[in-house]
């Protein structure tokens, strides 16, 4: 294994004028004291401002949340970095708190918008509010599913230590967990990011122990995730009533910005195309000379490839070129991204699981947070973390503030596409057949779990809400049939699971996500639209790069619907998802031709 370097570290100070923790809770307090300010300038009079006015508060309260991020950000990221640290429980906890009574200062906002909108509708044409428009027909679409103002905040206090608090618990026991397991013939301690990256050893029985150690831990505390998903999804429930959506969908199309419609037609699509991941893992079988898949062998590599390690400056030019090829201000800001230590790959206890972006929108920048194991699959989750980095500086750039709330559909755009420029680049330096099906390999497989697996999740969500509206009592147990009759619609009989593995949806952060249901479908979104694109950009060259810039750094000022009209594109048809399954196709025969 390769030493870890300061480089991995990522640099938070720059977020900040300075790291004292008694001068970031003054920046934390002056934030609730200026929007404070702000309610008492703007409360009961936004139905009577005058347009240039109106303009005038958008401004200043874009202007207010920028001058203040940093220091929210700090507090957020040093805790996701390492929450058994001291400091950072103190300061997380303090932003949340500045948090909960930020959203509540302003939560007469967006009422009062929706009610000026609601008696003049034609003022959202208006070309003063030309930059706002989207972001007022956003507000407009939510107006009839608005509460009072006192609700409002009610509902924000109760948050903070109902659903959000579930949702840090779950983020906590994974941080901080630690499980026992033998390798080389010695038992080793390790955090769960470490474990998630045995699942792609090339040691079988490694991958099948990691998996059986980490589940039957989680399966341990059934009774707590089952009580976690219960309090989130009947808390759903219960706001669906209050706030007269008349599905429990209808919160997550409204935030995502798209059509019910083009979310059916998505679905009907996967449903239709299961044969085709299944095919694939029967190919996948056949690569590892097995009669048949096992749940470990998911994502596992293929055996005959060297079980190749990457320093992370390996990994920082591989990625760069990759970005590079494509565009060379793109390029740019990937190299950027590893000269300014805006990402952190260390691993250690207590930092959180997973990998994730976090726009730094005032900083025209952002910050990238992942567990580097160095090997082939760090890499392709860099380019996936550095693709919502370059959406974020673009869309910082040409963006209000406003604009800059991108529902999760168009989201994962940057990141899918810098994950297929990798593989690009990665297979025009093979030399043998090995090196080709392992690319090709890692790229289906992370096709299959985005657009297939998680559609089983997706699955299994509108299941939780159905059988809590039927009145079933959903104990861990329960939960755990749910999912596996959900993953076998996909899976059919392709993969041959680990008993344990019922307790796969335990671990899945998007079940206990504050006020965020339904957080599944969108990367499923994600997978085939960017597939489809990816086939524009094969069939365009540098011709197609503008079009991708432009969708990027549009940022939240247009639905998915106009961007993808733009482009002539249709995404309530069946058809432009398709599209995007006949370029995984592609690459699943090309595979298939060299086994």
């Amino acid at each position: 294994m390769i030493a870890m370097t300061e480089e991995m570290v990522w640099d938070l100070a720059q977020l900040v004028e300075s790291t004292d923790p008694a001068r970031i809770q003054k920046q934390l307090e002056l934030m609730v004291a200026e929007t404070g300010k702000f309610r008492d300038k703007y409360r009961g009079k936004i139905v009577s401002l005058e347009v240039k006015s109106l303009v005038e508060m958008l401004e200043a309260k874009d202007g207010l949340l920028l001058r203040f991020e940093g220091a929210v950000m700090y507090c957020f990221l040093m805790y996701y970095a390492d929450s058994t640290d001291a400091v950072a429980k103190q300061l997380n906890e303090a932003a949340r708190k500045t948090i909960t009574r930020v959203e509540q200062e302003m939560a007469f906002m967006d009422i009062e918008l929706g009610r000026l909108l609601s008696e003049n509708p034609p003022l959202i044409n208006d070309p003063a509010l030309a930059e706002y428009k989207h972001y007022l027909e956003r507000i407009l679409r939510r107006t009839p599913h608005m509460l009072s103002e006192t609700e409002e905040r009610l509902i924000i206090l109760k948050d903070k230590n109902g659903i959000k608090a579930w949702e840090m618990f779950q983020s906590d026991w994974l941080s901080t967990r630690t499980f026992d397991i033998e390798i080389d013939g010695e038992m080793k301690t390790l955090p769960y990011g470490k474990m998630v990256g045995l699942y792609q050893s090339s040691d079988r029985d490694l991958r099948m122990r990691a998996k059986q150690t980490v589940y039957e831990n989680l399966g341990k505390d059934g009774i707590v995730w089952a009580s976690a998903v219960r309090s989130v999804c009947d808390d759903h429930i219960q706001m669906c009533k209050l706030r007269k959506y008349p599905e429990p969908m209808t919160q997550s199309v409204l935030a995502n910005d798209v059509d019910q419609q083009a979310i059916e037609s998505l679905m009907k699509v996967i449903e239709k195309n299961a044969g085709l991941y299944q095919r694939y893992l029967m190919i996948k079988a056949k690569l590892m000379g097995l009669p048949k898949l096992a749940s470990y062998d998911l994502v596992a590599p293929l055996p005959k490839l060297p079980d190749k390690k990457y320093s992370w400056r390996e990994a920082r030019e591989e990625i760069v070129a990759a970005y590079m090829a494509f565009d060379r201000e793109i390029g740019g800001w990937i190299d950027e991204m590893f000269a300014r230590r805006h990402i952190d790959g260390e691993i250690r206890k207590g930092k959180t699981a997973g990998a994730f972006c976090s726009s730094w929108l005032a900083g025209k920048s952002a910050y990238v947070l992942q567990s580097f194991n160095n090997k082939m699959g760090d890499l392709f989750t860099q380019a996936h973390e550095l693709g919502h980095a370059i959406h974020a500086y673009l869309y910082s750039r040409e963006q209000k503030l406003s604009n800059c709330e991108i529902g999760s559909c168009i989201a994962e755009t940057g990141s899918i596409f810098g994950e297929l420029l990798l593989a690009e680049h990665l297979l025009s330096k093979t030399k043998t057949k090995e090196e080709r099906q392992a690319i090709l390999a890692y790229i289906l497989d992370e096709f299959g779990m985005a657009a297939f697996q998680v559609s089983a999740r997706f699955f299994l969500e509108k299941e939780l809400y159905s059988s809590i509206q039927k009145g079933k009592f959903l104990d861990g147990e329960t939960i755990a049939k749910m999912w596996v009759t959900a993953r076998d619609k996909i899976c059919g009989d392709a993969i041959d699971w680990l008993d344990v593995m019922k307790w796969e949806w335990t671990k899945s952060p998007h079940y206990y996500m504050a006020n965020y249901r339904f957080y599944n479908y969108p990367y499923v979104f994600a997978q085939l639209y960017v597939y489809a694109l990816y086939r524009l950009y094969k069939e365009q060259g540098k011709d197609f790069v503008p079009k991708l810039k432009r969708i990027l750094a549009a940022g939240s000022s247009k639905s998915p619907t106009e961007l993808s009209t733009e482009l002539g594109f249709d995404i309530t048809a069946e058809a432009f998802w398709q599209k995007g399954m006949k370029q995984a196709e592609q690459f699943i025969d090309i595979l298939e031709k060299t086994v």
